[in-house]
């Protein structure tokens, strides 16, 4: 049978990136053949093709053709001359580079290629403008392989966005890749096999929680792998597999069973060797793993545990993690929600207006208006320090004051530096015309925060570090929106804020974040968002031992800098395992 390549554009959206380079709008990140080796593998394991009849491939994103290659030489022989492959992609380039490989090493084979977009297609096929209400009107496929693309749909553009979320029940900022993976619900057979390469953001993040429900309605997952910073791909992107049968009932929930694998970077010894990271992963659950090139790599095996919750964080849940978590979860008392909400810190989006480091450096003055700037250069450990380098000990102009009616922004008349200042910029700050169809004055900042909060006790935390950096702040500083900060909405329960202070900045939390969250970036960063901290366990600020803790951390933040603090940090560190019925010891990483 010949081959058909099809190249005729059919349901081509125009060209919609005019701000971004070209990869990073089409989101295209073509997969290394390792790779592409590796779900075909796992896919053929799991796949019972039809003993007669067509065996129907689908690629719904397929690039450069890697992933069809890789899994049609892995096809019995007796298979061959009944498939039927296809392959969608919007980059003409591409296809005509995948026509090349797959004539090449498939000539005889009935492959068509079409240069169309898969998420167009799929809702082209429903009759009805819910995509789940209606069946199929295409032959379903029994193999789906792909690496849809990642991009964010602001940058898609706005319109499409807005499609997008409607047609696919998505709501809040999602990736492209998101509505790849519903749409490849719709187009897989009963019992047919996906093999999917994804971004692992959607196991952890907020905005992946109705994707995790609808994963675990429309497919039934056979097995999911975080393939954390194993750098698989030249793209900065964290990488995730997903095998998955195609479900009958698409409303029933399939979240039992689910194996689970993990593999992160770690600096611990090696207990075995491999050659590369993805053969890492036949290693035993808890192993860590030399690879040939020298980083070493902690591999873990379980089953797939959301909390019970549909729409909950994915982990991997094994005996060993699970008892570890138990006992922490039989001595909390609450958890950071307690305490109060969690909040980013101010926005202005005219940075260059707002926050600067040479105020006294005006001709006119100093505007009125200033306040000090607490931001990510000033974080340390319990207490802020200032920065060493001038330019980074920022201030902010906040024109935002409380009054009996709430927050309001300033009579400018009042402040007259403050006024001039603003005015000599004014032209960039009503550019901003979304504050200005919002109802909003054009001096304002876009997310001032509470302007009466600042003055009162705060726990002020980075979003990004690889080891867990909180500090209280007592003088008044405003939050930049690169930090979160938590206060007491009981102003009478400041001792909690104290308590989660030494719990905060323990390796006890280093090890709760791991097992309870396990959402690292590269070189094991860990991403302190609200989502994860509000889940930060406080044992009971009662008990004897809390009452220790509260007391030594206070004695900590009150020796730095003048004091080495290293003797009374290792005793607080210690005696918050303690409070959780743990020992350091314990430490399961």
């Amino acid at each position: 049978m010949s081959s058909q390549f099809n190249l005729t554009p059919t349901t081509v959206q125009p060209p919609r990136y005019s701000v971004v380079g070209r990869q990073k709008a089409d989101g295209a990140t073509y997969t290394p053949a390792i790779f592409a080796a590796f779900v075909a593998e796992q896919m053929l394991r799991a796949a019972e093709l039809p003993k007669e009849g067509s065996i129907r491939i689908l690629d719904p994103a397929c690039g450069n053709g890697v992933l069809l290659r890789e899994l049609i030489k892995r096809l019995p022989a007796e298979a061959m001359s009944r498939l039927e492959v296809v392959g969608y992609d919007i980059d003409a380039d591409a296809l005509r580079m995948a026509t090349r490989y797959l004539q090449q090493d498939f000539p005889d084979l009935n492959i068509r290629l079409e240069r169309k977009d898969f998420l167009q297609h799929v809702l082209h096929l429903q009759n009805d403008s819910d995509l789940f209400s209606v069946v199929e009107a295409q032959a379903p496929f029994h193999l789906v392989i792909a690496n849809p693309p990642y991009v964010r749909t602001q940058i898609i553009g706005m319109n499409q966005a807005q499609q997008i979320a409607q047609r696919f029940g998505l709501t809040g900022r999602v990736d492209l890749y998101y509505p790849f993976l519903l749409g490849i619900s719709q187009v897989l057979a009963v019992n047919g096999v996906a093999g999917i390469i994804t971004s692992n953001r959607f196991m952890t993040t907020q905005s992946g929680q109705a994707v995790r429900r609808a994963l675990l309605s429309r497919f039934r997952i056979l097995h999911a792998w975080d393939l954390g910073d194993t750098k698989l791909f030249e793209a900065a992107v964290l990488p995730s597999v997903l095998l998955a049968r195609g479900s009958a009932v698409s409303q029933q929930l399939h979240s039992e069973e689910i194996l689970y694998s993990s593999i992160y970077e770690t600096n611990d010894a090696a207990m075995a060797a491999s050659t590369d990271a993805l053969s890492a992963l036949s290693n035993e659950d808890n192993t860590v793993v030399a690879i040939r090139d020298g980083r070493h790599f902690r591999v873990r095996h379980g089953l797939l545990d959301n909390n019970g919750d549909p729409e909950g964080v994915w982990r991997v849940a094994t005996q060993a993690t699970d008892q570890w978590l138990a006992t922490v979860e039989a001595h909390t008392w609450n958890t950071f929600k307690r305490i109060g909400k969690i909040r980013v810190g101010v926005k202005s989006t005219a940075d260059k207006v707002f926050v600067r480091s040479d105020w006294s450096a005006l001709t006119d003055g100093r505007p009125e208006l200033l306040r000090p700037l607490i931001t990510r250069k000033c974080a340390r450990r319990f207490k802020a320090q200032l920065p060493v380098d001038i330019k980074h000990r920022k201030e902010i102009l906040y024109p935002h004051e409380s009054t009996a009616s709430g927050r309001a922004t300033v009579n400018l008349a009042l402040y007259p530096k403050s006024a001039a200042y603003l005015e000599r910029h004014r032209d960039v700050l009503e550019a901003r015309t979304y504050l200005i169809d919002a109802g909003r004055k054009w001096y304002e900042l876009w997310v001032p925060q509470d302007p009466a909060a600042w003055q009162f006790p705060k726990l002020v935390f980075p979003d990004i570090t690889d080891k867990p950096i909180f500090w209280i702040d007592l003088e008044g500083g405003i939050v930049n929106g690169e930090c979160y900060w938590l206060q007491c909405e009981n102003k009478d329960e400041q001792d909690l804020l104290w308590l989660a202070l030494a719990v905060a900045n323990s390796t006890f939390i280093e090890a709760f974040y791991d097992h309870r969250f396990n959402n690292k970036l590269y070189s094991g960063r860990r991403r302190f968002i609200t989502q994860y901290v509000e889940l930060f366990p406080l044992p009971n600020p009662s008990c004897e031992a809390a009452m220790d803790i509260i007391a030594l951390v206070k004695r900590i933040y009150a020796h730095i800098p003048e004091h080495d603090i290293s003797q009374l940090a290792a005793e607080l560190d210690a005696r918050v395992w303690t409070a959780f019925g743990l020992r350091t010891e314990e430490f399961l990483r």
